[in-house]
């Protein structure tokens, strides 16, 4: 299944630090975090985010429902 973006829901991409996260989530923004890590990464590691939603980075247009709207969305990955 192949899911896009419709030309008014793009949005901008910028890397942040984890400084800048911290930063923006002591002012109270509303941010979710996207695990993207590959299975292997993720059943390697004992570092889990809580409330972060686990979904493949290959898998992502197939998950878009899943993921809340109305927020900054921080992605990471190894």
């Amino acid at each position: 299944m192949e899911t896009s973006l419709m030309p008014s829901q793009k949005t901008d991409v910028n890397r942040v630090t984890a400084d800048e996260v911290k930063s923006r989530i002591e002012r109270g923004e509303p941010i979710l975090f996207l695990d993207c890590r590959n299975p292997e990464a993720w059943a390697a590691s004992d570092v889990r985010l809580p409330g972060a939603v686990r979904v493949e980075a290959d898998r992502v247009a197939e998950h878009l429902s899943e993921i809340p709207r109305g927020r900054s969305i921080v992605t990471y990955c190894t």
